[in-house]
């Protein structure tokens, strides 16, 4: 049913109204119990990586590549329910990197510098612009997992629990604002973090090149016929 409705005329629509469901839902979940927390939020970020991977079914490569990462990723919540093994949570954060940066580099294909610009493409550029700062904020969730005090205004606890802030400290820093509720407390967690602001001030350059340049082809195409 949902591969029906995603074509590649919407599929950026879906992708992000889903990324930005599992932030919303990352800050709610927090209100419920510790124990529950982690488990509706994996289900949340299931669901995430579910139409993500359908949204990209034109991209085949990718596609296969991420399934796989889904099959893994659910056996390692099934492992983590019935038996306790070190580093799980470290390898589920790295399992969820591989995906955002796979459903990147894959959307990146599709919009930056090629073909004519849509509402979809322009939706599509919101997408990566999410799934930079989920990317980063996984990447920090790392960090404080081998070093506790690397942030200071936020501490080492499961990572289900840290999501949400640790995505609101990326966005905050992807955007360059700079609150300083929470701020990194180690060189490198410091080189981390003005590493993701440069990356932010370059992705809005880029994105704004890219449509500009498609718009303007597009435009000369049109006259020309």
């Amino acid at each position: 049913m949902l591969e029906r409705k995603i074509n590649k005329h919407n599929n950026f629509y879906y992708m992000t109204a889903a990324l930005v469901v599992l932030l919303l839902s990352a800050s709610l979940v927090r209100t419920v119990a510790d124990g529950m927390l982690e488990s509706i939020l994996e289900g949340i970020i299931g669901v995430t990586f579910l139409v993500c991977v359908v949204s990209l079914g034109v991209d085949k490569s990718w596609k296969r590549f991420m399934q796989t990462l889904i099959v893994v990723w659910v056996a390692a919540i099934l492992v983590k329910r019935f038996v306790v093994v070190p580093h799980l949570d470290l390898l589920m954060l790295v399992l969820m990197f591989a995906f955002f940066w796979g459903t990147f580099s894959s959307i990146s294909k599709q919009i930056l510098f090629s073909g004519s610009v849509n509402t979809n493409k322009v939706v599509g550029s919101i997408a990566l612009f999410l799934l930079l700062g989920l990317q980063w904020a996984l990447i920090y969730l790392l960090v404080l997992a081998f070093s506790p005090n690397a942030f200071t205004g936020i501490e080492q606890i499961p990572w289900g629990q840290n999501f949400s802030q640790m995505a609101y400290f990326s966005f905050v820093t992807l955007t360059t604002l700079g609150y300083g509720d929470i701020s990194p407390n180690t060189p490198f967690a410091q080189v981390v973090v003005y590493m993701e602001a440069i990356a932010g001030v370059f992705y809005m350059a880029i994105v704004v090149a890219s449509l500009v340049s498609a718009g303007l082809a597009q435009k000369e195409t049109e006259q020309e016929h």
